[in-house]
């Protein structure tokens, strides 16, 4: 069993640790730190923690690391979410309140969730299989050019812009919006796809036309179906090379894996802080065995979760990053709804 000073040794070690990157030492502990005991008893608690394999010694004679499984104790029992500041709350809400769509929104995001952790920070779309459609759109640009947009009850908008080989009557494009919409509002994206097909009939009217515009717009179904991710911040990994053994071309290769990304996420259990962290060996299967990823769940309008989170070394300021990462999965699913 450890103590609770030795939980408390613990906790300083990750902190001061994950601020300097040096290995911690009894002394420093005792010099930095007011436990009101000698540095002989602290290298008794850190005897026990590296008997328990939550710290281990880098070198020989050197201070202390945490291990994987230290940093999960710590992140499980000791981190302390410290609540973001009123300016980096004033930065999410205005940054992010700027953004004109979903695809913008989702990109400002990442954007600033990298620089609030300074970590690779990833969004999930949301679950587009799911989703609904709210509304499709025919704008007339030309004679023989035609913008088709569909958007769905998630608030993502998809456009596509159509060469027709000859003009498409006006009256003909009233009705065949209407015929769209009629048939496909408030339909998954998968059975959109079926019902598009059946509402291309208009009599027989222009038909390489008609079917032209329905072609179109499956297209566009099939793109809202795909699960993705949107990535910012790929060159902090490359600041803290150094946290990692060897070269960061592995977890970069990774990383780029989206349906890796995407079944790591669909794995990862909630924890009371309505976060969700998976910590080095355990990220193993991706081939992410030396990274952590934090990540938080946000809502759509239309009641879909997806996930947003980061993905750094284990080296990492857990506390601060698990309350941006909460922060701004809350303001965006706000935003959303």
């Amino acid at each position: 069993m450890v103590s609770d000073r030795s939980l408390e040794v613990l906790r300083v070690i990750v902190q001061d640790y994950v601020a300097s990157r040096e290995p911690v030492g009894s002394k420093t502990i005792v010099d930095r730190h007011s436990f009101g005991v000698s540095a002989a008893t602290i290298r008794n608690d850190m005897a026990l923690l590296e008997e328990e394999e939550l710290i281990v010694a880098p070198h020989t004679s050197s201070g202390r690391i945490p291990t994987d499984k230290g940093y999960r104790l710590f992140v499980d029992h000791l981190a302390d979410l410290r609540p973001l500041s009123a300016a980096q709350r004033q930065a999410i809400e205005t940054f992010l309140g700027q953004s004109a769509d979903l695809d913008e929104v989702l990109a400002r995001s990442v954007r600033l969730l990298s620089q609030l952790t300074h970590q690779v920070a990833l969004v999930q779309y949301p679950s587009l299989s799911r989703a609904k459609v709210r509304h499709i759109e025919l704008v007339p640009l030309s004679e023989t050019r035609l913008l088709s947009v569909l958007i769905t009850d998630a608030g993502r908008v998809e456009q596509r812009v159509i060469e027709l080989p000859r003009p498409l009557e006006e009256q003909l494009l009233v009705r065949l919006r209407a015929r769209l919409n009629a048939a496909v509002v408030g339909l998954t994206m998968s059975a959109a796809a079926t019902a598009l097909t059946d509402a291309a009939d208009l009599a027989g009217e222009q038909p390489d036309l008609v079917s032209l515009v329905t072609l179109t717009l499956r297209d566009q179904v099939g793109a809202n179906r795909q699960e993705r991710l949107v990535m910012a911040g790929a060159a902090n990994l490359v600041r803290t090379e150094e946290d990692f053994t060897g070269s960061i071309y592995p977890v970069l290769e990774a990383i780029e894996e989206q349906v890796v990304l995407l079944r790591l996420f669909g794995e990862m259990a909630t924890d009371q802080h309505g976060v969700s962290v998976s910590i080095g060996r355990e990220n193993a299967p991706f081939g992410l065995s030396e990274t952590s990823v934090l990540t938080s769940g946000y809502s759509s309008q239309g009641g879909d979760l997806a996930r947003l989170g980061v993905l750094g070394p284990t080296r990492m300021d857990y506390s601060n990053n698990m309350a941006a990462v909460r922060a701004v999965a809350r303001y965006l699913s706000r935003l959303l709804e």
